[in-house]
């Protein structure tokens, strides 16, 4: 099992970002925190790096059930869901929840870890 879930996509960065946002949203996700490598980087070394976001992606319900099937979950949450530039284009990757959760003995917590993997993985495919 692969720990993420990508494809590249053609266009702008920001565009492909703003793109991934709605798709996260249309698919019950919000995004809770926002992390610009590029910037950070550049502000805490010095160095330049390709335009690179990482995206704190929650879905509540989901997340609520998570919590309450196993209380340390929190741990590996929010899903983390990546928009970076490449030379073939934008790519768009998440987290695979399930190869993250079955590290953690939980038959229940693992297949609730497929589900919010699958509603991730549409996200990823209409961006």
């Amino acid at each position: 099992m692969s720990y993420f879930h990508a494809r590249t996509v053609e266009g702008d960065f920001d565009a492909v970002l703003e793109r991934t946002r709605a798709a996260l949203q249309k698919h019950g996700f919000g995004v809770l925190t926002e992390i610009d490598v590029q910037a950070t980087l550049k502000a805490k070394i010095g160095e330049d790096f390709r335009p690179y976001r990482i995206l704190g992606a929650c879905n509540p319900v989901m997340a609520h059930e998570a919590l309450m099937m196993e209380p340390h979950v929190g741990v590996m949450l929010p899903c983390n869901v990546v928009v970076q530039q490449t030379a073939d284009g934008v790519e768009v990757f998440a987290v695979e929840p399930a190869a993250s959760m079955s590290a953690i003995d939980n038959a229940g917590l693992l297949a609730h870890a497929r589900t919010v993997g699958e509603h991730l993985r549409a996200a990823v495919d209409e961006v």
